[in-house]
């Protein structure tokens, strides 16, 4: 009984060696999607524009901080969860290919201890990269709502309110 539970615990496990990679390997070109897309507000920025806290409050001017907060957490939302989910994935994509490599080593086949392996840490060094990224875009992106926030409610102060 006992072994029945473990081989159907390390079956299952391998079915989502798959998915566990196609997750990493879109979050590592989401990551650098979301670098250039940093990359050209940053530029806008430089240039007075990029502040879409601003550009919403310009647009709807009877709205209040705790809104434009809300707004600014929707902004980050996404990059800020793949840059804390990435690295999870990347743990489960290097332990799962694991359990096979110490199968194989235990027969004595290193060539497929080799390509489990690979497969384990480069599954790893993209999550983390990954996540290195999007977490130092949100870090950046965080500070910079917020500096709008403040450009907001001077903005409300110089002009009673309305923008």
């Amino acid at each position: 009984m006992q072994q029945l539970v473990e081989m159907s615990m390390y079956q299952l496990g391998q079915i989502f060696l798959f998915p566990t990679l196609a997750l990493v390997s879109l979050l590592f070109l989401y990551a650098f999607w979301l670098l250039g897309h940093f990359a050209l507000q940053a530029w806008q920025r430089r240039n007075g524009g990029g502040r879409p806290l601003l550009a919403r409050f310009r647009e709807a001017p009877n709205l209040n901080g705790d809104e434009l907060d809300v707004y600014a957490h929707t902004l980050l939302e996404a990059p800020r969860i793949a840059s804390r989910v990435t690295p999870m994935l990347g743990l489960v994509a290097t332990m799962i290919p694991m359990g096979p490599a110490l199968k194989s080593l235990s027969d004595g086949n290193l060539a497929q201890v080799s390509e489990n392996l690979m497969v384990a840490f480069s599954a790893v060094i993209l999550a983390l990269i990954a996540a290195s990224i999007t977490y130092w875009i949100v870090n950046v992106r965080r500070r910079w709502l917020a500096e709008e926030l403040l450009e907001v409610e001077a903005l409300r102060q110089r002009t009673g309110g309305v923008a």
